[in-house]
């Protein structure tokens, strides 16, 4: 069998593209059918699309696809989920830096040992896949940290080096649409966002930008689809967003109903929950939320059980839960929310020991 090797094809002339009237085929067949997939990103119906392309509609922030001559939205209730039954909370400031704990989050109880980070820290962040839990950045001392450690959420025990950030920094925050983790802002303050695949370890690479830079933790969280963040320090008020599978810079989604740093979030497939922060010299009890498939301005949720700053938030796609925190001294206390059913928290249990700055995920 010979192999044809060939860099540049031209004209007769060599000066520009070729005219090829009947097309190119290979093994016989025309080579425009071999491609039978289509991708779109824009505005407007895509003109001509074959069966099964798939397009982003930018200005209703759906994923549609071509089926027998019609667009279809999407449905993505059915996508493997990324929450799962156990929370887990890990770092902080306190003398128990390195420890990661967990609760079992349909079940109200205090928490108990998982293992330990690599080295203590606080003013990290965390995101899961459903079965493996991430924690990168953070702070130790007064030394910005890059390192993301990992742990597989159904055994109990101590972390593994997963690779580095891009940017070492503190007070970032992170989301996950179940096969890729996004970590944003940080110390600096910066924009930037980096991206790692949950399933393979090693250094993250550059997504984009957010629309302002920022740090002090702003709120995170994803629906599978998009990954959103809200708050922080700089951008007080800001809620803003990126599609999690596309690479890219952040857009605005909107505004929390009071501007504030250091919240925590978390969601379930369908509404963002943004709760706690600080705004000197106030701290506060406020959960916000969204409708993450919608741009828009936050909603009154109803209110955590204690108002605080630098508490750690996770889900297991029913309920939302919030740990620890600061509110002129640290705090234990752990309260949950029915993400589905705006009201105010009922406490859950309490931490280990007392915590702030520490951060969350859940899975299975």
């Amino acid at each position: 069998m010979a192999t044809l090797k060939v860099d540049t094809v031209t004209d007769a002339a060599g000066t520009g593209s070729p005219d090829l009237p009947n097309g190119i085929s290979v093994n016989n067949t025309p080579l425009s059918s071999l491609n039978t997939m289509d991708y779109y990103a824009q505005s407007g119906e895509p003109p001509s699309p074959k069966d099964a392309a798939l397009w982003f509609d930018t200005d209703d922030d759906v994923f549609k696809t071509y089926v027998n001559d019609e667009w279809l939205q999407v449905d993505y209730s059915n996508l493997p989920a990324f929450f799962g039954n156990r929370g887990l909370f890990g770092g902080g400031t306190t003398g128990v830096s390195n420890v990661i704990q967990y609760v079992t989050i349909s079940t109200p109880g205090n928490a108990t040992d998982f293992g330990d980070l690599t080295f203590g820290r606080y003013n990290l962040s965390s995101c899961s896949n459903g079965s493996r839990g991430l924690f990168g950045g953070g702070t130790t001392g007064f030394v910005a940290q890059n390192i993301i450690d990992y742990v597989t959420i159904a055994t109990t025990g101590n972390a593994t080096d997963f690779g580095d950030l891009t940017v070492a920094r503190g007070g970032l925050s992170s989301c996950s649409d179940g096969i890729s983790g996004l970590f944003a802002a940080g110390s600096g303050p910066t924009n930037v966002i980096d991206y790692v695949t949950i399933a393979n370890t090693g250094n993250a690479t550059d997504f984009g930008d957010l629309t302002i830079a920022t740090f002090a933790t702003p709120g995170s969280c994803s629906d599978g689809v998009k990954g959103v963040w809200a708050g922080g320090y700089q951008s007080q008020s800001v809620i803003q967003y990126v599609i999690a599978a596309t690479p890219g810079n952040a857009v605005d989604f909107g505004d929390l109903t009071q501007q504030r740093h250091s919240l925590a979030g978390c969601s379930d497939k369908t509404y963002g929950l943004f709760g706690g922060g600080q705004r000197s010299p106030s701290y506060y009890n406020i959960v916000d939320y969204v409708t993450i498939a919608t741009t828009g301005n936050a909603t009154d949720f109803g209110d955590l059980t204690v108002a605080r700053q630098r508490l750690g938030s996770c889900s297991n796609g029913t309920r939302g839960i919030w740990g620890g925190g600061d509110a002129g001294g640290t705090l234990d206390v752990i309260d949950y929310v029915t993400i589905a059913t705006p009201g105010n928290a009922t406490d859950f249990g309490n931490l280990i020991a007392a915590q702030d700055a520490l951060a969350a995920c859940s899975g299975d």
